[in-house]
């Protein structure tokens, strides 16, 4: 027997949500792989459009890393939504109760993950701050030895204008330390910059041998502003993690209450 009206209006909404989440999920897989698989034809790609200051940011560590990030996404992505799809069209109630399950355990995930974060507010910037110090010291390096970890890094610092965890000094040590140029207190990214970021063009060229408060963000450190950018953005923060929770729990909500009616149906 056909689904009755609201049920019917709960498939399409789902099939359609899925839908877009499916070919999305594929997109950024298949470019992961493409990345993975042919990074020559990506960077050649790059060469022929003439986008020449995004090279600073094409490394091949960078390149690789990132193809795995995309793949575990895509791959993840495109699973969830390949079952919430195909079990709206086919009436599977096994498909939907796996992908109700699944949506389920990420909500749990989230809420247990904000809840541990606002109790234990103090403890956990305390963590966030001692991974940044770990991750600058065993990873940050130079912009020819940069890995994704190096490349966001500098992203941050110069959209922030900060430099380090807690200042230049947290840079010794630091495999960037072992091969900058000779003479080079910080990197270019704790510079005040000049023109579009990726391009990493310092004000004033003495910068990074002779910084001051004048020519660089030596003494601003980034997790400082971190705090701050949040603070600041709060309520945009909140809103999205709003939108995406109401949008999941909808979801989960839709899967079961469709379970439930495939089932009164089939019982009929």
């Amino acid at each position: 027997m056909p689904l009755d009206c609201g049920a019917t209006v709960v498939k399409y909404v789902l099939c359609l949500f899925n839908f877009a989440l499916f070919w999305g999920g594929a997109a950024v897989l298949g470019i992961g792989i493409w990345l993975a698989a042919d990074q020559s034809s990506f960077l050649t790609l790059i060469k022929f459009t003439q986008a020449e200051n995004v090279q600073n940011l094409v490394q091949p560590a960078v390149i690789t890393q990132s193809a795995y990030l995309l793949i575990a996404a895509g791959a993840f992505i495109f699973i969830v939504s390949f079952l919430g799809y195909c079990g709206a069209v086919k009436e599977s109630r096994v498909l939907l109760g796996l992908y109700g399950a699944f949506v389920f355990v990420i909500v749990a995930l989230e809420i247990t993950a904000g809840s541990l974060a606002a109790t234990y507010q103090q403890e956990a910037e305390k963590e966030i701050k001692t991974y940044m110090m770990t991750a600058l010291k065993d990873h940050y390096n130079t912009q020819q030895e940069a890995d994704a970890l190096t490349t966001s890094w500098n992203l941050m610092q110069g959209q922030l204008s900060c430099c380090g965890v807690n200042n230049f000094t947290d840079f010794a040590g630091t495999p960037w330390m072992k091969n900058r140029t000779s003479g080079h207190l910080l990197p270019v990214s704790c510079c005040k910059l000049r023109g579009k970021l990726i391009d990493f063009q310092p004000e004033d060229q003495r910068c990074m041998t002779s910084p001051t408060d004048d020519n660089s963000y030596r003494m601003k450190g980034c997790y400082s502003r971190i705090i701050e950018y949040f603070h600041s953005h709060m309520e945009i923060v909140i809103g999205v993690g709003v939108g995406l929770g109401v949008t999941q729990i909808l979801g989960i909500v839709f899967a079961f209450c469709l379970c439930q009616a495939i089932d009164n149906d089939f019982i009929k």
